[in-house]
């Protein structure tokens, strides 16, 4: 399970937490309590505006969202083909969702999306960048801007499901594993072998 850290990230958040899996996935996350410090823009590691002068455009909304290139992104990072009518239903049942737009071939090269009750708890899910912008600082972008929102909202449980290959990006960005041994469960419907 992973946890928000303050030392490594520039917000000052003390952490509590729990945990969940999720069939291959960790579930990665955070109980947040939010210490008074204002939580900018200048936080983050690549602007806005740096975004923009490298062609890159951010969104917040599903508006001009092509479900087709957003699910060739999944399929390129691993995901399964999902069907675009459901991946429609699920984001307009998404609380918060950034995405990336490269201004050359308007098409999506990062995203990240949360789900939750809009008070206590979140979720982050479907994180990913095409691989041909990987390593540019994009996957920490969408990261660091959700979890700024969703703490400007009071949103003080922050979970987020992770391969286990791929957690070592986010701990710089402030979450850590099983605190305290904390473990979680999921519904599986695969019955138990004895």
């Amino acid at each position: 399970m992973l946890l928000f850290n303050p030392i490594s990230t520039s917000f000052t958040l003390k952490p509590t937490a729990h945990h969940h899996n999720h069939h291959r996935n960790l579930a990665v996350f955070s109980q947040i309590q939010p210490i008074p410090i204002p939580i900018t823009t200048t936080n983050l590691s690549i602007s806005d505006e740096s975004l923009r002068t490298k062609g890159f455009n951010l969104h917040r909304t599903i508006t001009n969202l092509n479900l087709d290139h957003l699910n060739s992104v999944f399929v390129a990072v691993g995901f399964p083909r999902r069907d675009t009518e459901k991946i429609q239903i699920a984001l307009e049942n998404t609380d918060s969702l950034l995405w990336i737009e490269y201004e050359k071939t308007k098409r999506p090269v990062a995203f990240a999306r949360a789900t939750g009750d809009g008070v206590f708890n979140a979720i982050i899910w479907d994180v990913v960048v095409d691989p041909n912008f990987q390593g540019i600082g994009l996957g920490k972008a969408v990261i660091e801007r959700l979890v700024t929102e969703l703490l400007r909202k009071g949103i003080t449980n922050i979970a987020l499901y992770s391969e286990p290959r791929v957690l070592g990006f986010y701990r710089p960005l402030g979450f850590v594993a099983d605190p305290d041994g904390i473990r979680g469960m999921v519904y599986s419907r695969r019955k138990n072998k004895k």
